[in-house]
């Protein structure tokens, strides 16, 4: 075994405050087990699209209590470096997946001992009440542990700044800095006068804005659909129905309760094939006319549409255009801003042009999209992956409030005879038919990482002539910054007027993402045949991505 390997593992496990991770890694040493050990400490964690995430393990390649200790006395660190009040307090939530509570534990003892006052959360709820806290009282900052939507056997450490929305760099980078310094901390304890519950007068707060903001007055007959996924999501996104008048809401109850096995799913996330179908199922016994479902911590927002007796599964983007639909008449040219990520649909750009609404587009990841441009005020932003910001009350985004959002809009349009989807139909019929989709491609092993650089890095040193037929037009290496944007690994393509690839790395998993959209300018044709067409082009811009990516 190699001298730096061997000295870094004997220093870790001397540092490790938790005796069964220390015991783990002292027998893979007498084992000699060399490639679990280069697994779980040749790539540390670091701060990603949404901050620290990965398995839960022992060794800096995974979240433990050594790890989330480290790095909160990282965040300790770069309080005091940027001159952060420590008495104006942290905000402390986690939601209910393995190892969340000792984590939480962790968190909360490192800032009491370094004399940080924490606002902590009452039990496991949503993500979303973090970030809304962190604003509301005007804290110095937020952690939330929580890995969304990952598999089973990943946790997470998510870091926001006094403006309730996540850091970006070289906040990040000195937090990592500090971390990678940090000794043996002083523990406070729950005793001391800087610890303080957060009350339900503050929860309740977002509870009746949120309600108040997308009541239905006088209730509605609409038939909606809910499940948390196993998630915190549960109980919360039930009283905000109730409070804004929805009453015909069925539960889907075999994943009501939060449970971090999620038993009855291969992966917790809406996005994921499968993930929706008890949902539609029960639907169908209710006679439901819409399915709503939130991640495990009810930061992200899936959808499904009953479309004369079958299901319809809304895309992401499908979301972003109906919301904005609404949202965008509301808005004012002066003062309001929307906005959406370079790997999302361009569809927001044409609507938000056509309301006189100003637009950006931002890096991939809500802690960009939350900044807007630093002047007027994001009223509506949302990424691909589900993620929706309806209000300028939560800075990231919310699953809960945007499922709200979308309930009014299904019910304002039931009024009318038509459906989500009718309004699907007259967004494209207007801005033209934009064909989305993903490739993504999963790398397992102690190499992972490697073999998804090295495949962006084919990529950009020899990118294709073209794509499903379609010329590429331009190519944009994204690690040299573009459009004002930061830099970011990553590659653009440019299919003429016909739409454009994304290739980048994920921020969250060890994948490889590829991000398609094809458009066709609006024309006298039916919709079907347009959407026929469009589809035809995707699947082989997908196909030859495919080839050209794999591992």
């Amino acid at each position: 075994m190699k001298r730096e390997l061997l000295a870094s593992v004997r220093e870790w496990i001397a540092g490790d405050p938790d005796e069964a991770d220390r015991a783990v890694l002292q027998q893979l040493l007498d084992q000699g087990d060399e490639e679990e050990l280069h697994r779980r400490f040749d790539t540390p964690l670091s701060f990603g699209t949404a901050g620290l995430r990965g398995p839960v393990m022992a060794g800096p390649g995974g979240m433990n209590r050594y790890m989330v200790r480290r790095a909160t006395q990282g965040v300790v660190s770069w309080l005091e470096e940027t001159g952060a009040d420590p008495m104006a307090g942290v905000v402390v939530g986690r939601d209910a997946r393995h190892g969340s509570e000792e984590f939480n534990d962790e968190v909360v003892r490192v800032l009491l001992g370094a004399g940080v006052k924490v606002m902590e959360m009452p039990r496991p709820l949503p993500t979303p009440l973090v970030a809304y806290c962190v604003k509301v009282l005007g804290a110095a900052a937020g952690i939330m542990i929580t890995a969304s939507h990952n598999p089973p056997e990943d946790n997470g450490y998510k870091l926001y700044g006094p403006e309730g929305s996540q850091i970006i760099p070289p906040n990040d980078r000195i937090v990592e800095r500090y971390a990678l310094a940090a000794s043996e901390p002083v523990l406070g304890s729950r005793t001391s006068t800087l610890h303080q519950p957060i009350g339900d007068d503050v929860l309740d707060s977002y509870f009746e804005h949120f309600a108040q903001r997308f009541v239905v007055h006088g209730g509605t007959g609409l038939r909606i659909t809910y499940t948390p996924l196993h998630g915190v999501g549960g109980e919360p996104m039930m009283r905000l129905f109730r409070d804004a008048g929805y009453r015909r809401v069925a539960v889907v109850d075999q994943q009501f309760v939060p449970d971090g096995d999620f038993p009855t799913l291969a992966f917790p996330n809406p996005e994921e094939p499968g993930a929706l179908d008890l949902a539609m199922e029960r639907a169908d016994e209710t006679g439901s006319a819409l399915v709503v479902a939130n991640d495990p911590d009810a930061d992200r927002l899936g959808v499904a549409v009953n479309a004369h007796g079958g299901w319809r599964i809304l895309r992401g983007d499908e979301i972003g255009w109906l919301l904005a639909s609404a949202l965008l008449e509301e808005m004012d040219p002066q003062r309001d801003l929307v906005a959406t990520t370079i790997v999302s649909s361009t569809m927001l750009e044409k609507m938000a042009r056509r309301a006189r609404i100003p637009y950006i587009s931002t890096l991939t990841g809500f802690k960009w999209i939350a900044r807007g441009d630093g002047e007027r005020t994001l009223r509506f932003g949302y990424e691909e992956a589900l993620g929706f910001a309806v209000d300028p009350l939560v800075a990231d985004k919310d699953g809960m409030s945007a499922a709200l959002a979308l309930c009014r809009l299904a019910e304002r349009l039931s009024h009318e005879g038509k459906s989500l989807l009718d309004r699907l139909d007259e967004i494209e019929h207007d801005f033209g038919v934009h064909a989305g989709g993903q490739v993504s491609l999963r790398a397992e092993g102690p190499h992972a990482s490697e073999m998804i650089r090295d495949a962006v890095a084919r990529l950009r040193a020899t990118p294709p002539s073209s794509l499903g037929g379609l010329a590429v037009s331009e190519v944009v290496d994204l690690a040299q910054g573009w459009r004002g944007l930061m830099a970011t690994d990553g590659v653009y393509m440019r299919l003429g007027d016909m739409g454009r690839v994304v290739v980048r790395p994920s921020g969250t998993e060890p994948k490889l993402k590829a991000y398609l959209e094809v458009t066709l300018a609006p024309d006298d044709r039916r919709l079907v045949e347009q959407r026929a067409e469009a589809g035809r082009h995707l699947r082989g811009v997908r196909e030859d991505l495919q080839r050209l990516l794999k591992f």
